[in-house]
């Protein structure tokens, strides 16, 4: 019940006899008795309504919609309480004497009478009749819990048996039939964000329909909008249950409008018994998340004075705001930093997942034996760190099959935790060592956290998209988890890394020379993949990639020499024959790519 209502005590010989329950059956019972005593609240609140103030038709009409569905919730919730109720019935007694109602109708009624001695006692300080009626209420109370007692202990003994629970009733129906919208298929995800004033909801809706590109709708607006379709004046007035109906409704029709969205961000949460109702509707693809942060900074947030802050908290706790907390699949603790809140988010939002990656040994990757022992060695080495160390991998050509000796670099990843960071930069001179001359190294470390809150560069994105894929890894722990990393953000990415790689393209080209060789033609491919997902092609290996991009629109044919006439030249020294060309690819690139931005 609310802060505004009385707790229902059950008398104690049903309490004795419930105990006996299993755990799972009597926290069933506990809830659907709760829920009861609930709705008989919010029923008793609504025929005052419907009474007592001067209302329009449209007003009345919907008071009597919203009794109505609370009637219809109130006998869903008994015959819910009977089915565990029912089960302490002896059943061996069938000519027993049969009871003219069920327990829960029982129950039912000692909330009611709960109900109205409560009422009866705050209204007898100003009426007479009230004031003497109470006296009498309390013992009809003391006489029903008496009676429900003696029944409790007549079925458990087998003297009685109970009616069967069903109350076939309908409430503004023209049949039986359930009428319960269901999610759309097209519904995957959402989110729900709640919590007190200040607290952040507003700001972390705002970053996941950024970063993550969600659609970000109000409460308030799906109500207003549902309330509008179905003629209703005030859908605040309406259930809980009702309420959760409307807004399933709306988010339907969002996302069967929006086929191609994926999640979802609903805000504030403010009622925690219609979200509850809500999430019966959607289970698992409802995600309530409750944002908590202290009074005292979420006075120095907002800017304004405690007092206008603690007003606004009333208003809210007055609804269940606060209570939302309980009904929580994540709890976020918004005191610490922005970057800590933002990494709960996207876990929360773009959640990691186990991934099946092919593992593989180095001298399976094609490379020369020295640097196949010299990389086992290494990934024997940290493999011995345990589970602090959860993935290494030779990304790029290794695992591309296009490793050339004396040209490419080893690019090595390794996931570890922060912990262990420090010795597997003490393995990774011992793996220098070991390779000598035979290759340079380029080394990328990163912590299993900063994966999973997708603190991701563009080339890091796309490592872990071709590990995804099926390009093999040294080594993996068990349970690794993965951010999934789609085309969709990669081509994205490549939006924003492309500006970069041109910048640092010209500067190379203004320095042209064979030392800058191999730099100046790694960026001309670069530049020609990311312009390549751009257009949503997916070529691997340079040669590949510089043909493919020859073929953009207003491009001609980049007459680049091959990645093996080049790799051989740069080894043998002799790059002059082979620099004159790529400088010209590169120029006939940036000529390009500078006409299609030009105003």
């Amino acid at each position: 019940m609310t802060q505004n209502s009385p707790p229902l005590v059950l008398p104690p010989g049903l309490s004795r006899t419930l105990a006996t329950l299993q755990d799972k059956d009597r926290q069933r019972l506990d809830d659907a008795i709760t829920r009861l005593h609930t709705v008989n609240g919010r029923l008793w609140n609504a025929e005052d309504r419907v009474r007592g103030a001067l209302l329009s038709a449209a007003q009345v009409a919907d008071c009597k919609r919203e009794i109505d569905q609370l009637n219809a919730e109130r006998n869903a919730l008994a015959e819910r309480a009977d089915e565990v109720l029912g089960s302490l019935a002896d059943a061996g007694r069938a000519d027993a004497p049969l009871h003219t109602e069920t327990l829960a109708s029982v129950v039912d009624r000692l909330s009611v009478l709960t109900l109205r001695i409560w009422h009866s006692e705050r209204a007898a300080a100003r009426d007479e009749l009230a004031l003497r009626r109470v006296p009498a209420l309390h013992g009809q109370r003391e006489e029903l819990c008496a009676a429900l007692d003696a029944l409790v202990a007549d079925v458990v003994a087998g003297r009685r048996r109970l009616p069967v629970p069903a109350r076939f009733k309908l409430y503004g129906r023209d049949d039986a039939a359930s009428t319960e919208v269901k999610p759309s298929r097209h519904l995957r995800r959402v989110l729900a964000f709640g919590g007190l004033s200040e607290c952040g909801k507003s700001t972390s809706a705002e970053f996941v329909q950024r970063t993550c590109g969600a659609q970000r709708l109000k409460i308030g607006f799906l109500l207003r909008q549902a309330a509008h379709r179905e003629g209703l004046a005030d859908p605040y007035a309406l259930s809980a249950h009702r309420q959760a109906e409307l807004l399933l409704g709306e988010l339907n029709r969002f996302a069967d409008a929006h086929i191609d969205m994926r999640l979802f961000t609903i805000e504030s949460v403010h009622d925690d018994a219609s979200i509850a109702e809500l999430k019966q509707f959607m289970g698992d693809m409802l995600q309530i998340v409750y944002l908590d942060a202290s009074f005292a900074v979420r006075v120095e947030r907002s800017g304004t004075t405690a007092q206008a802050v603690a007003a606004k908290d009333e208003i809210k706790m007055s609804r269940g705001a606060h209570q939302v907390a309980a009904l929580a699949d994540h709890m976020i603790d918004n005191t610490g930093s922005i970057a800590s809140l933002r990494a709960r988010l996207l876990r929360i939002a773009a959640p990691p997942a186990a991934t099946a990656l092919r593992e593989a040994t180095p001298y399976g990757l094609g490379l020369p034996a020295a640097v196949a022992s010299a990389t086992a060695d290494f990934t024997d080495a940290v493999r011995a760190y345990g589970p602090g160390v959860r993935l290494v991998a030779l990304t790029g050509s290794p695992g591309e099959g296009s490793w050339i000796a004396g040209w490419s670099d080893l690019d090595l990843l390794v996931i570890a935790e922060h912990e262990v960071i420090s010795r597997v930069h003490e393995a990774l001179e011992q793996y220098r060592t070991a390779l000598g001359g035979a290759a340079s190294l380029g080394p990328t470390l990163v912590t299993p956290g900063e994966l999973t809150a997708r603190r991701l560069t563009s080339r890091l994105a796309f490592v872990l998209h071709q590990l995804q894929q099926g390009s093999p890894v040294l080594h993996t722990a068990p349970g690794l988890e993965l951010p999934t990393i789609g085309r969709d953000e990669l081509a994205f990415a490549a939006v924003r890394e492309l500006p970069q790689v041109i910048l640092t393209m010209r500067r190379l080209r203004a320095n042209a020379d064979p030392t800058t060789l191999r730099q100046l033609y790694k960026h001309l491919v670069l530049a020609c993949r990311l312009l390549l997902r751009e257009h949503n092609q997916w070529e691997s290996g340079p040669d590949q990639i510089l043909a493919a991009a020859s073929r953009m629109p207003g491009l001609a044919t980049m007459s680049a020499p091959s990645l093996a006439e080049i790799a051989s030249a740069w080894r043998n020294g002799d790059t002059e024959f082979v620099l004159k060309p790529i400088t010209s690819a590169v120029d006939q690139l940036l000529t390009w790519y500078a006409a299609q931005l030009a105003a």
